[in-house]
C-alpha cells in the first residue's frame, strides 16, 4: 500500500508551495543516488519522495490527489504519469539546481511574472584632500531609470493588466525531455518575462520605467580613503515591470595635493630650506591639513633628509577618534645662479673650511682612498 505523499515529504496538508519545495529539495539531497551509491533503500526513497513532489507541487494534480487520494492517478492517468516521470523529474531537479545556485551563478535572475532586478550603477566621485579631512554631504545627479508612475512599473495601460504567456504558463522557461536529461531555453514567446503585455503602458512602451536624473545626497564621513566604494541600496535601475531596483555604487577617488602626499591616517610634506638655515639653524612655517599652520625648527647642521615628527596632525581614522601623523622632511637647496660677491664668500669659506666641517664626505672619499690602495 502506498504512503501518503504528505507523509513522504512531512509536511501537512495545508502546507504552501515553500514549504513543499524546501521539504522536497531537503530530502532529494539526503537520498540522492549520488549520495548514497550501491544503497538501494535510499534509491527507492528517493523516487517516492520525488513522485510525491510530482503530484503536489502541480494544483490541478493536488487537487485531485487531495478528494480522490492515490486512486485519482490509477487507471488512465497511470499512463500519463508513467510516461512523463523522466521528464517531471528532470523538470523538478532543474528547479532544484535553479533555487540552489541560480543567485550565485545568475545574480539578478528573473523572476515569474516577468519581474525583473534592476542593474547596478556606478559614480565616480572626485573629492579634495581637505574634503577627507572634514568629511562632507554632497549632491550628485545620477541618470537612471526609475519605475513609470503612469502604469506604476507594470508596462501595460492603466485600467488593463498582464497576462500570462500561454507558450510557457507564466514560467518564462520551456523545457524539452530527452531521457533522464531536460534542455530549458528562454520562453520564446514572451522573452522569459512569463507574462504578456497586450495593451502597453503609451509613457513607457511597455518596459515599466522611464530614464531622468535623480539628486542624491551623499554622506562623506571624515578620514575616507581614497578608493573607498559606497553603496546605496536600492538606488540604481528601477526593476522591470515592478521588480526591485539596482543598487548605486560611488567610487570615491582623491585629488592630488599641492604639498601633501597621504600614507593611511599619515600626512607627508617636503620643504626645500637655504643652507644657510641648514647650516646655522632656524625655522619655517607649513601649512596644515585643518586650514591652519605649525612652526617647525630646524637645528643646526640639519642634513637632506632630516624628518620632523608633528602628532596629532595627519588625518582623522575612518569611524574613530584617532588622528594620524604630519611628517616634514627637510630637502637642502643647493644655491644658484651667484653673484660674483657670492661666489667670493663661498670660496672663502671652502678656505677656511676643514674636516670637521664635512664630517661625511671627508669619511666617504678617506674610505675611497683606502679602497684604491691609498
Amino acid at each position: 500500500m502506498k504512503r501518503d505523499y504528505y507523509e513522504i515529504l512531512g509536511v501537512d496538508r495545508g502546507a504552501g508551495d515553500g514549504d513543499l519545495k524546501s521539504a522536497f529539495r531537503k530530502l532529494a539531497m539526503k537520498y540522492h543516488p549520488d549520495r548514497n551509491p550501491g544503497d538501494t533503500e535510499a534509491e527507492a526513497k528517493f523516487k517516492e519522495i520525488n513522485e510525491a513532489y510530482e503530484v503536489l507541487k502541480e494544483p490541478q494534480k493536488r487537487a485531485a490527489y487531495d478528494r480522490f487520494g492515490h486512486a485519482a492517478f490509477e487507471n488512465g492517468m497511470a499512463g500519463a504519469r508513467r510516461g512523463g516521470q523522466q521528464g517531471d523529474f528532470g523538470a523538478s531537479m532543474a528547479d532544484i539546481f535553479d533555487d540552489i545556485f541560480g543567485d550565485f551563478m545568475g545574480g539578478g535572475r528573473r523572476s515569474r511574472g516577468g519581474r525583473e532586478r534592476g542593474a547596478d550603477l556606478r559614480y565616480n566621485l572626485e573629492i579634495t584632500l581637505e574634503e577627507a579631512f572634514a568629511g562632507k554631504t554632497v549632491e550628485i545627479e545620477v541618470p537612471t531609470s526609475v519605475t513609470c508612475t503612469t502604469c506604476s512599473g507594470s508596462g501595460a495601460r492603466p485600467g488593463t493588466q498582464p497576462t500570462a504567456c500561454r507558450t510557457c504558463g507564466g514560467a518564462g522557461k520551456v523545457r524539452a525531455a530527452q531521457g533522464f536529461f531536460t534542455i530549458e531555453r528562454t520562453c520564446p514567446a514572451c522573452q522569459g518575462r512569463g507574462e504578456i503585455i497586450a495593451d502597453p503602458c503609451p509613457d513607457c512602451a511597455g518596459s515599466g520605467r522611464k530614464t531622468q536624473e535623480r539628486t542624491l545626497s551623499v554622506n562623506i564621513p571624515a578620514g575616507i580613503e581614497d578608493g573607498t566604494r559606497i553603496r546605496l541600496g536600492g538606488e540604481g535601475e528601477a526593476g522591470v515591470r515592478g521588480g526591485p531596483p539596482g543598487d548605486l555604487y560611488i567610487f570615491l577617488s582623491l585629488k592630488p595635493h599641492e604639498f601633501f602626499q597621504r600614507d593611511g591616517a599619515d600626512l607627508y610634506c617636503r620643504v626645500p630650506i637655504s643652507i644657510t638655515t641648514a647650516a646655522l639653524g632656524g625655522a619655517f612655517e607649513v601649512p596644515t591639513i585643518d586650514g591652519g599652520k605649525t612652526k617647525v625648527k630646524v637645528p643646526e647642521g640639519s642634513q637632506t633628509g632630516r624628518q620632523f615628527r608633528l602628532r596629532d596632525r595627519g588625518m582623522p581614522v575612518l569611524r574613530s577618534t584617532q588622528v594620524g601623523d604630519m611628517y616634514i622632511t627637510v630637502a637642502v637647496e643647493t644655491p644658484q645662479n651667484l653673484t660674483r660677491r657670492q661666489r667670493e664668500l663661498l670660496e672663502e669659506f671652502e678656505r677656511e673650511s676643514s674636516s670637521e666641517n664635512h664630517p661625511e664626505s671627508t669619511g666617504f672619499f678617506a674610505r675611497v682612498r683606502d679602497f684604491f690602495g691609498g
